[in-house]
């Protein structure tokens, strides 16, 4: 006869491969049902990006097999709950249960272009979705998602009014370029720039999300302090392209997250523009900017890998026309685009787990 402490003691031998503890002793078993051969249960994982999906699934049914009953009928049900680790007073974004930012040390590296797809990915596997554009001087948020000339409407909430993002591609998404004429230049000095950012934060509606990512500006600068000193960012994604230009110029950002009074933890890099290759020759790799500068830095700093971006024609056509890689369905670039995901996404669990919660950065100056 099956009982519910025999398939729980089953499945505590079932490791969650990023965490290294069994799924039993995390909590992520539950509503366990027996009825005669019938097994039920549901495992409740860290994020609904995670890439080890199936694999859990068959080593939980192998378990079951093995140390129960070889004839047991098992039905594992799949859901997931984004793990978050804020211990902030949650006055700022208090539904965001991780705050993503993603930099890069110089511009032209395709930073956003990675993090439009990044949320896109992330959303496509059934996370709820951010993107904020911090990037005033250049936003180009509104022309990779499609939304140009759209404008945010206003709600009051609990008396006080706010700024409604624009909904697209199931992802939430603000920028300073729906709020202005995108043939004006924002000249603007540091704290102007400085308090848009923060109004950003503070002042649009976000609800509740997984996952807010966060597109910098390029370099090492007043917006990405703001970012910190406003909220407890969760970790950095680091882009850069091949290049020993691009990567020592990254290199300066991850410096400057790894500085003690900032320490943001870096979640991995991404290597974008990695390699061209043409539609009509899917097999050939031409390293048009070098190979692998990104991974050798990822390697010196003994950071996360997150994985390459190729030089593929339709994504910077579908950035140009409001249809990323991601929407679009290209079948390489949206691959690279959700293997990274999934490895982000896994990255952000371990860091929850493993890792002191990021502090609201206090700075004398």
């Amino acid at each position: 006869m099956i009982t519910i402490e025999a398939v729980l003691k089953a499945l505590s031998n079932v490791q969650e491969p990023d965490l290294g503890k069994d799924l039993v002793t995390l909590n992520m078993v539950q509503d366990v049902a027996v009825d005669g051969k019938n097994v039920s249960f549901t495992v409740v994982l860290t994020t609904p990006a995670c890439p080890l999906k199936e694999m859990i699934e068959r080593a939980c049914v192998n378990a079951i097999h093995l140390l129960v009953d070889k004839e047991a009928v098992v039905t594992v049900n799949m859901t997931s709950k984004t793990s978050s680790n804020r211990k902030d007073n949650k006055e700022v974004l208090p539904g965001v249960k991780n705050i993503i930012a993603v930099v890069s040390g110089k511009g032209g590296v395709g930073k956003s272009t990675v993090a439009v797809n990044l949320a896109l990915a992330l959303a496509e596997g059934g996370a709820k979705v951010g993107l904020l554009d911090a990037d005033i001087y250049g936003p180009s948020l509104p022309i990779m998602l499609g939304i140009r000339g759209e404008r945010p409407l206003m709600q009051e909430i609990d008396g006080k009014g706010m700024i409604m993002p624009i909904e697209k591609y199931g992802i939430k998404a603000m920028s300073i370029g729906l709020l202005i004429d995108e043939k004006q230049a924002v000249i603007w000095r540091g704290p102007q720039a400085s308090a848009a950012l923060r109004q950003f934060i503070t002042d649009v509606y976000w609800q509740e999300l997984d996952y807010l990512i966060i597109d910098t500006p390029p370099g090492t600068g007043d917006i990405h302090l703001t970012l910190v000193q406003t909220v407890p960012v969760t970790g950095a994604v680091v882009v850069s392209t091949p290049q020993a230009v691009a990567s020592a110029d990254a290199m300066k950002a991850v410096t400057m997250l790894r500085q003690p009074q900032i320490n943001v933890p870096i979640l991995g890099v991404v290597e974008n523009m990695a390699y061209f290759t043409p539609a009509e020759l899917p097999e050939n790799k031409y390293y048009l900017f070098g190979k692998g500068g990104a991974r050798q830095m990822a390697d010196q700093f003994e950071l996360p890998f997150l994985g390459e971006v190729p030089i593929v024609q339709s994504v910077r056509e579908g950035g140009d026309n409001g249809i990323p890689a991601v929407i679009d369905d290209e079948p390489i670039s949206k691959a690279a685009f959700m293997n990274i995901a999934g490895e982000l996404a896994r990255n952000i669990s371990i860091r929850n787990a493993e890792i002191a919660p990021t502090k609201v950065v206090e700075m004398n100056s």
